[in-house]
């Protein structure tokens, strides 16, 4: 059984930082592309982020900008983001997912998605 488990969100201040985690199991972690996806109410899911198997070539959303850092353990089936000088328009949960490449992962369509973890940063 797949399973993608999202942690590490809660409420910030803007300016401040979260650590998410996505912990695997199910499937062959460390052949699979993984990235975020995130979901502000009223909104559609959009990408933010994307890493290959082996954790050398990551892919950011332009509003990223530099402020988050993505990356993985393969040794712990687990892939990371790290947010950094949130923004109260950051405030959304957030989506793992896994896919057969990282064209996959980000258009979003096939693979696997976790349940999500909720951000919120205030002003």
């Amino acid at each position: 059984q797949v399973e993608l488990v999202e942690s590490g969100g809660g409420s910030v201040q803007a300016g401040g930082s979260l650590k998410l985690s996505c912990e695997t199991s199910g499937f062959t972690f460390g052949s699979y592309a993984m990235g975020w996806f995130r979901q502000a109410p009223g909104q559609e899911r959009e990408f933010v982020a994307s890493i290959n198997w082996d954790g050398d070539y990551t892919v950011y959303a332009d509003f990223v900008e530099g402020r988050f850092t993505l990356s993985r353990d393969n040794a712990k089936n687990t892939v990371y983001l790290q947010m950094n000088s949130l923004k109260p328009e950051d405030s959304a949960v957030y989506y793992c997912r896994a896919g057969v490449g990282t064209r996959e992962v980000r258009r979003g369509q096939g693979g696997y998605w976790g349940r999500g973890t909720q951000v919120t940063v205030s002003s």
